[in-house]
């Protein structure tokens, strides 16, 4: 199973507008792959409407992307001004395949740019630490390393409020517990971005 993280960016006045086009693009009736989540960025980068679906091979990923790059309009963007981007990732192997489910209320999107050759450590130190921080980690809605662009990973985190994610974080931190021991050292970059689902995302 691959992944498609689609972010686009726009101004917050149109933040309404272009969810719904891409509600709409993901729900066309040639549209391949299967809607996972939306969501909409409130702390970060702003005016942002994140997109995350799930595709069964690369022939099927490929052709979506395809009917992206060829449409005059994706996403049914219609100004010019308007960022799409398109990533593809993989699932850390040992993590089960992402479903639709409810979290909560508030969504996590953390990306980090790793080392060259950061990319197995980094899975292999998560591998090590999901089960003994399960308290916390059981808020992973996903987690995958990038196919394409710079080694990078992105997680998905799914908390019922801020308060709850802040405490399990700071639990799991003085117990030794989390990070996962030898992650932090492959990273050269890391971004946070909190969100909230779209009316329309099977996850919520």
């Amino acid at each position: 199973m691959l992944y498609e993280l689609t972010t686009l960016s726009c101004a917050l006045l149109e933040q309404d507008i272009v969810s719904d086009g891409a509600r709409r693009w993901v729900s066309d009736r040639d549209a391949a792959g299967t809607l996972l989540g939306s969501w909409r960025t409130e702390i970060g980068e702003l005016a942002q409407i994140v997109v995350l679906r799930k595709f069964e091979t690369m022939h099927e990923l490929q052709g979506e992307r395809e009917r992206a790059y060829m449409a005059t309009q994706p996403f049914h963007v219609t100004a010019s001004h308007i960022r799409l981007d398109m990533e593809s990732y993989a699932l850390f192997p040992f993590l089960p395949e992402v479903q639709p489910a409810t979290f909560g209320k508030f969504y996590e999107l953390r990306r980090y740019w790793l080392k060259p050759g950061g990319v197995a450590p980094t899975i292999a130190a998560w591998e090590k630490t999901i089960a003994p921080a399960k308290a916390y980690t059981s808020h992973l809605v996903a987690n995958m390393y990038a196919l394409h662009g710079p080694p990078r990973i992105a997680h998905i985190w799914g908390f019922s409020s801020l308060e709850e994610r802040m405490s399990l974080r700071a639990q799991h931190y003085s117990a030794g517990l989390w990070p996962p021991d030898g992650g932090p050292q492959q990273i050269e970059k890391a971004t946070s971005t909190i969100c909230l689902p779209e009316a329309w995302s099977p996850m919520c």
